[in-house]
Formats: structure tokens, sequence, C-alpha cells
């Protein structure tokens, strides 16, 4: 993983490494990251669901409404906007900037 200070875009993997419909789990320092690809676009979101502590890449991507399912009470969130689709979760989950650069996908932490 390659950091720069200035712009703090940080590598996470090789795009040959995330296919279409996966999802992968990165942890950059305490920050717990989800980077799915669906549809060719990639996304980041923050991995821990806003309702319970529940870890979203062990949960269910629907590539066809472009969403995760939290594992532990099924509150999906939309992968580009991070915002809960259903109940009891009603807080959005973070989502990061993604970009493709060099055959790498990095992402833009705060």
């Amino acid at each position: 993983m390659v950091m720069s200070e200035e712009e703090k875009w940080v590598e996470v993997c090789n795009v040959k490494s995330l296919k279409n419909g996966e999802m992968l789990d990165f942890d950059q320092g305490s920050k717990k990251i989800l980077v799915a690809k669906v549809g060719g676009n990639v996304y980041a979101t923050d991995r821990i669901c806003t309702h319970a502590y529940a870890d979203l890449s062990t949960g269910i991507m629907n590539e066809e409404e472009n969403t995760v399912t939290c594992p532990l009470h099924l509150s999906a969130f939309k992968l580009d906007t991070g915002s809960p689709q259903n109940l009891p979760a009603e807080e959005p989950i973070k989502t990061y900037k993604v970009k493709i650069q060099d055959n790498s996908i990095y992402i833009k932490l705060d």
C-alpha cells in the first residue's frame, strides 16, 4: 500500500484482482473499508454497518440495486452514496473517492 502524504490516495489493489460482483475488505490504520466492483465501476465505503457493529464485507452484494446488505440485521446500503435503503439502519455509511491509475485501484482518505 502506498500513500501520498499530500493527496492521501491509498493504493488498495491491482485492478485485475477485483472482478465484477466481488468485494474486498481493506484496513488502513483504524479505518475498515469495503471495496466493491459493480458493472465496471469501483466503489469504496466504510466496512462497518452504522446500525450495529457488523462487517459488510461478509454481507451480500446486490449488483442490480448497487447495494451491500449487512449480514447481521439485513439493512442494505447504496455503494455509490452510502445511504441506507431499509431499517434498522438509519445512518449512511461513509463513501470514498476512487481512482484507477497504472492498473491499480486507489481510494482517497480524509
